[in-house]
């Protein structure tokens, strides 16, 4: 990739300078090795470091620092685990999906206490979190949600009533809405990069535009052959997400998926007399294929979801989708006819991972010199900075209460082999479209 061609993938990458690194030239011998300079690699190898200061660790990444999902999704730091507490709670059990959120309300508190610890300079705010009813059927829906919340004694969340609800923020089509004061926004390429300056004092060895072509055993260590060199590790860290199909330990424990998103110029003075929005919060509605929008720092309202897309095979070229953008703009004046004539700047999309049952998984790739962490299906940003303590606890073959919770070690269901896996993904897709229709038709 051209030095300057990842500032494109999304709007967070215009917003502050970053030069990239290196890349791998020649041999190198580590202690770990973490392959993905996401959330989730940058994170562990933080851990690695803190836990054990002189571990040589090396980071890997195909790209640039934040090129995946973690420099282009919305930014929020919320607790949703998986897709939502009920179908955690049918997949799971009730116990289980209590302990997940948990775990989330954990990794909110931590991600919001690693900003400020290590001065992270990523626009962080915590203005809470709205899951909006924009129809009679989604009301109910998420009136059960809060019913099996309280049930299992989770604490901090309370439903506005509509106009409760249209006094933080206002539109027509808002009957109610479940508030949670746990959720802040940021911007997450600033986040990954200021990630970056973090670890690379601490001594991790960064290395860009280095894509790991071949993962294999040799002796009693793993050795990860990239176009430049190759690296030779007692421990590997496979931070991979969205590109973990690229890897044959973990193949088909999830598939990419893309979901699109649209951004507006800086709101005005009138625009927000009009629709208020003053306590600027992290808004999701209740569809299977969510919206999700929020304010930017500058104020520039932020619009993703709606649909999602996905690919067959390794096709990673799913980035742009003008169909899904031009919905997304028509949602943003159906939601607010008050900003009709406000002009989009940006559009980007970005791949997401998902496992079959739509939820998070870590664990050893076979035996315990590889781990692996994947699966957020598009809530990660909160997520992924805890699972780095989690897998840097798995690396050292610590047991900690991060390691015992259901998730970590658990059995996935794999996705089939193609072309069953896209047949199976496109039937998935399609039962989540048909309900949205019978739930919202006008959304």
């Amino acid at each position: 990739m051209a030095q300057e061609d990842f500032r494109n993938k999304s709007y967070w990458m215009t917003t502050c300078d970053y030069v990239p690194g290196d890349a791998l030239q020649g041999e190198l011998d580590v202690d770990v090795a973490v392959v993905g300079g996401g959330f989730t690699g940058l994170s562990s190898a933080y851990h690695l470091k803190k836990a054990e200061s002189n571990m040589r660790v090396a980071l890997l990444e195909s790209e640039v620092i934040g090129f995946g999902a973690s420099g282009r999704n919305g930014g929020f730091n919320m607790t949703l685990f998986g897709l939502t507490l009920g179908i955690t709670a049918v997949r799971f059990g009730k116990q289980k999906a209590k302990q997940a959120q948990h775990y989330m309300e954990r990794a909110v508190d931590y991600l919001q206490e690693l900003v400020r610890e290590l001065k992270i300079d990523c626009d962080y705010e915590h203005p809470g979190f709205l899951r909006v009813a924009t129809s009679e059927k989604y009301k109910q829906r998420i009136i059960k949600e809060m019913e099996l919340a309280h049930e299992l004694g989770l604490e901090g969340i309370e439903w506005l009533d509509r106009d409760q609800t249209r006094q933080q923020v206002q539109s027509d089509l808002y009957l109610g809405a479940w508030w949670e004061p746990r959720c802040g926004i940021l911007n997450p390429a600033k986040l990954a990069w200021g990630w970056a300056e973090v670890i690379r004092p601490m001594g991790v060895q960064i290395f860009e535009n280095t894509p790991v072509v071949e993962i294999r055993r040799e002796g009693g260590r793993v050795r990860l052959d990239t176009p430049g060199g190759h690296v030779r590790a007692d421990k590997v860290v496979l931070a991979t997400n969205a590109w973990s199909h690229f890897f044959r330990s973990i193949k088909r424990k999830q598939v990419p998926a893309w979901t699109y998103i649209v951004l507006t110029e800086p709101l005005r003075p009138e625009h927000f007399d009009a629709i208020g929005w003053q306590n600027r919060q992290g808004i999701e509605d209740a569809r299977n294929l969510v919206h999700y929008y929020r304010l930017t720092v500058d104020n520039r309202l932020l619009m993703g979801g709606r649909d999602i897309a996905t690919t067959y095979g390794d096709d990673m070229d799913n980035d742009l989708n003008p169909a899904i953008f031009a919905e997304l703009k028509d949602d943003v004046r159906q939601l607010f006819p008050a900003l009709k004539g406000v002009r989009f700047t940006h559009e980007w999309g970005g791949p997401v991972s998902v496992p079959m049952d739509m939820a998070p998984a870590i664990g050893y790739a076979g035996d315990k010199n590889i781990v692996y962490s994947l699966g957020q299906v598009g809530h990660g940003v909160s997520m992924t900075q805890l699972n780095g303590r989690t897998v840097a606890d798995l690396v050292l073959e610590r047991r900690t209460d991060l390691t015992d919770v259901f998730f970590v070690n658990r059995r996935t269901i794999p996705w089939p082999p193609e072309p069953l896996r896209n047949l199976a993904a496109r039937a998935i897709l399609g039962y989540m479209h048909w309900e949205d229709r019978k739930y919202d038709p006008a959304v």
